[in-house]
């Protein structure tokens, strides 16, 4: 299995073009029994109507087959079913191959064509873009990476940051004449100012959207101590995770990313009503692609699931049948390649969130 991060960097080099023939092979993987007995017989059969593709197509070469066959042999030694996520790529072309096993599930597809099919994973990295977990408390504050629903605590910039001071037993209540609050006592100010300033240099270096979780008295000290804080997406009331695994962080936090991504979603289809207001959008696959090709796009939103093999007449799309001559077998991934290459940035919907539109759309520069 690759393992390389996917990145803006990987996903550009997987986006250029490749010498015909290159071969997107995609599964929908399972991570537990008796869904992912199948998976090895499917695969096969994926990979052998692949290799069928090739012989049958006159455009490949013979010494171009061979190579892509040998491609794909030595792809299927690399993957890893015993430990499937929710989908998986294989990409092969002459002299190179690639296996990708994602967090999403993908369709079941062959696709020859002379660049790799990336959708799949432009959409999770886009699910999967990276996020911050604070997690505070009086006497400690850490700082977690998150991607998808996984978080790694981060060990650096000072953090995990750590309370040394003194405890509030029975002894210093009496001798102070009354009951102490932790967080109005001049030592957590001091603390909690720190893990802001260490926060801020963080996020000066990387800036992703950022969650707080801790209890109300913590957030509201916070808050009072510092600024960068302040720029949380989201925070939770929720004490007990000052020493908490990175798991139980995740679990704590799931809820919350869970809605900030339904929160963008809506966001999304709103910015899209208000570009049809302005006559500012484009949808359905031929306009979108003809402002995408423009370079006129900002936002381009697709459905998970939407794919159209079509013919380029009169310079304009006209839906086709794979196999059939000059067919382009997946114009929406096409689209999704050159709006990236613009600059445009592109959000991916669940099935028939875009139907009225056609299931795909963009919002225009101009």
């Amino acid at each position: 299995m690759h393992a390389a991060e996917l990145t803006p960097a990987v996903l550009a080099e997987l986006r250029r073009p490749r010498r015909f023939p290159a071969v997107s092979v995609l599964l929908p993987t399972h991570r537990s029994e008796p869904d992912n007995t199948q998976d090895p017989v499917r695969l096969r059969n994926l990979v052998a109507e692949a290799k069928n593709r090739l012989h049958a197509d006159e455009a490949v070469s013979r010494a171009d087959r061979l190579a892509v066959v040998e491609q794909l042999d030595r792809a299927l030694t690399e993957v890893d079913l015993v430990h499937a996520e929710d989908g998986l790529v294989i990409y092969a072309a002459p002299g190179e191959h690639q296996v990708w096993s994602l967090p999403r599930p993908v369709p079941a597809r062959v696709v020859v064509a002379d660049t790799f099919l990336t959708r799949n994973l432009v959409s999770a990295y886009t699910a999967g873009a990276p996020y911050w977990v604070l997690t505070v408390a009086a006497d400690r504050v850490a700082l977690f990476s998150g991607t998808g629903t996984r978080l790694v605590e981060h060990t650096a910039g000072g953090f995990p940051l750590d309370q040394v001071g003194p405890d509030w037993d029975v002894e210093r209540q009496e001798r102070i004449g009354n009951v102490p609050s932790t967080f109005t006592d001049e030592e957590t100010r001091r603390f909690l100012r720190s893990a802001d300033t260490a926060l801020a240099t963080v996020l000066e270096t990387d800036t992703r959207p950022l969650y707080v979780l801790g209890e109300a008295a913590a957030l509201s000290l916070l808050d009072d101590v510092g600024t960068a804080a302040k720029r949380a997406a989201d925070r939770v009331a929720r004490g007990g995770l000052g020493h908490a695994s990175a798991a139980a962080v995740a679990e704590a936090v799931r809820a919350t990313v869970a809605d900030q991504d339904r929160r963008s979603a809506a966001e999304l289809q709103e910015r899209l009503d208000q570009a049809q207001g302005v006559k500012g959008l484009a949808a359905g696959i031929d306009e979108v692609w003809r402002t995408v090709s423009e370079g006129r796009a900002a936002v381009v939103a697709v459905e998970e699931d939407y794919w159209q093999p079509v013919r380029v007449t009169d310079n304009h799309l006209v839906p086709a049948e794979v196999g059939e001559p000059d067919v382009r077998e997946d114009m929406v991934d096409e689209i999704v390649e050159r709006a990236l290459d613009t600059g445009a940035r592109v959000q991916f919907l669940p099935s028939g969130a875009l139907a009225a539109r056609a299931h795909i759309a963009a919002v225009l520069r101009y």
